[in-house]
């Protein structure tokens, strides 16, 4: 993944605005089905894991099942979007379940607290086969992943307002925020279950990483301030802060606001008033710059 993907590939600022909101970008059914039926062969024989850090050319060298799935260029646009050119592999899986098997998992969030607000890692998860109701499907809380727990905190909830089961046709791809509460289901049906997982680290600054032609949309902030069922109004105000937030980094556009909110938070005057002392200098009023 060292050559810069085609711009015309990438994501645009509104899907982008949608992923800073809900947390998920989907591509249904992006991949080809021969690389779908090839797919199943290689994740029933597994693959093999790497150490942390290592480069994705060096993980998944060129003609590999999986490197010819991260070329397409569908997702090779929407991974660099995300995480920029030469990501490297946190870590990889091959989750498969069998035909009336498996339990739930408990809601929880990937790792450890992650207490990033400049960077944020993607976890792509890649569906070969269909994945019906039945099967159970990934559940997911959209618009969570800035909400941050550490790993199973919030396992006790059973069902949160909002949260998405999915269900999507064979070779759908989904871009996760790694901070998205999320988990496994069972599956009821008489099919197996396949997904595979890759988590990326970025080694740029996610800074413009997409196409920005359409930065100045007014869909880019009717898709920041999308509402989600799992919080009220009052509540909901602070996935705005953490929204713009992450709009600023993106973007770099520090004066980028919603509702005036983080506007408010980062207020902090610097210049001291008459008469009074700055006791960090021991500055008299004089020194601060005012007349005597």
């Amino acid at each position: 993944m060292t050559e810069l993907v085609d711009r015309k590939h990438l994501m645009t600022s509104v899907e982008m605005a949608h992923f800073v909101s809900h947390g998920s970008f989907t591509l249904e059914a992006v991949v080809p089905d021969d690389l779908n039926r090839r797919a199943q062969e290689v994740l029933d024989r597994g693959v093999q894991g790497r150490p942390y850090g290592t480069p994705v050319d060096a993980v998944f060298p060129a003609g590999s099942f999986v490197r010819q799935l991260l070329d397409l260029p569908a997702v090779a646009g929407a991974v660099q979007s995300l995480v920029g050119p030469n990501p490297v592999i946190d870590h990889h899986a091959v989750h498969i379940r069998p035909p009336r098997g498996g339990e739930a998992q408990n809601l929880h969030g990937d790792a450890i607290l992650d207490t990033r607000t400049d960077a944020f890692d993607v976890q792509l998860m890649y569906y070969p086969r269909e994945v019906s109701l039945e099967q159970g499907g990934t559940l997911s809380v959209p618009g969570t992943h800035l909400r941050r727990i550490n790993q199973t905190g919030i396992g006790r909830y059973q069902n949160l307002a909002g949260q998405t089961r999915l269900t999507c046709p064979a070779g759908t791809v989904v871009l996760l925020h790694h901070g998205i509460w999320h988990g496994g289901r069972r599956n009821d049906s008489d099919r197996p279950r396949y997904m595979f997982k890759i988590r990326f680290n970025p080694t740029v600054r996610q800074l413009r990483l997409w196409n920005t032609d359409d930065i100045d949309s007014p869909e880019v902030l009717r898709k920041l301030t999308t509402t989600f069922g799992w919080t009220d109004a009052n509540e909901g105000r602070l996935e705005l802060v953490n929204r713009a937030k992450l709009w600023r980094v993106l973007t770099g556009d520090q004066n980028f606001d919603i509702d005036y909110y983080l506007t408010r938070e980062t207020l902090r005057p610097q210049l001291v008033a008459p008469g009074a002392t700055d006791v960090r200098l021991g500055a008299s009023r004089a020194a601060a710059g005012w007349g005597s």
